[in-house]
Formats: structure tokens, C-alpha cells, sequence
């Protein structure tokens, strides 16, 4: 059963949004929801959140800077098409994001990828409430 992540309106007001999965071997990874005006009317798309070039995270977790229907990266300035995930500029030049399965239905955004499970709305970190101690010196 695909796991309801969102809405198009959502993705579109806040211009992306964040969410964890985990992958076929146990892994959690970061993937990213962006507006996509394409010729097919698909409203958007998901990608894996690291730049192709270094693994530099899209979204750091405020947001994928966006401008002209790309997504860029905050460390190089590559820019991936939110369409079709591929760059054709700086130092990720000529590389396509990996992609994830989504379905939109109605409006609702849906995880469709076989190969990923949803865990959370937010980045990997975001669902740590922190350390058990605030401090580990005893007196």
C-alpha cells in the first residue's frame, strides 16, 4: 500500500519538501518533493536530497533553494532540472539525480517506489529528540 506523503499544494507553497526512507538494505536516506512544470502536467517529483557531485544535501532542512524550475546546490552552485534531475552545469555536470517513485492522485502525493519505505516527514535527524542527559559529568 503507498504511503500518503502530502499535497501538490504543499510542495508548491513551501516550495519542497523533506522526507526520510529507507532503503531495500535497512538505510535510512533523505529524499526531496519539488514543483515540476513538464509538458506531461506531472505537478512534481521526488529526488535522493544529495547533490550528485558530493553528497552536499539540497535541503539542509529549510527548504531546496529553487529558482527557474531548478533545484541548487548550496555548495557549487549545480543546478538539476526539478523536472528530470539532470544537470547540465558546474561541477555536477552531465549526472541526473536518483530518483524516487511518487504518484499523485487527486491532488495527494504518494510513495509508489518499491525499493523505499516512508519514515517521516522532515530529515533523518529530525525525529531525534536529542540525548537521554543533558550532561554526562557527575559531581
Amino acid at each position: 500500500m503507498a504511503d500518503r506523503l502530502t499535497t501538490v499544494d504543499t510542495v508548491r507553497e513551501e516550495g519542497s519538501w523533506l522526507f526520510t526512507i529507507r532503503d531495500e538494505y535497512g538505510e535510512l536516506d533523505e529524499a526531496i518533493l519539488v514543483p515540476c512544470d513538464d509538458e506531461e502536467g506531472d505537478d512534481v517529483e521526488a529526488w535522493i536530497n544529495r547533490c550528485t557531485h558530493e553528497a552536499q544535501r539540497l535541503d539542509r532542512g529549510f527548504g531546496a533553494a529553487m529558482r527557474d524550475g531548478q533545484i541548487i546546490c548550496p555548495k557549487h552552485g549545480s543546478m538539476f532540472d526539478s523536472c528530470s534531475g539532470y544537470c547540465d552545469n558546474g561541477d555536477a555536470a552531465d549526472t541526473t539525480l536518483p530518483g524516487v517513485d511518487v504518484t499523485v492522485t487527486h491532488g495527494d502525493i504518494y510513495l509508489t517506489d518499491d525499493d523505499v519505505a516512508f519514515e517521516h516527514e522532515g530529515g533523518i535527524d529530525d525525529d531525534d529528540d536529542g540525548p537521554d542527559s543533558t550532561s554526562h559529568i557527575g559531581f
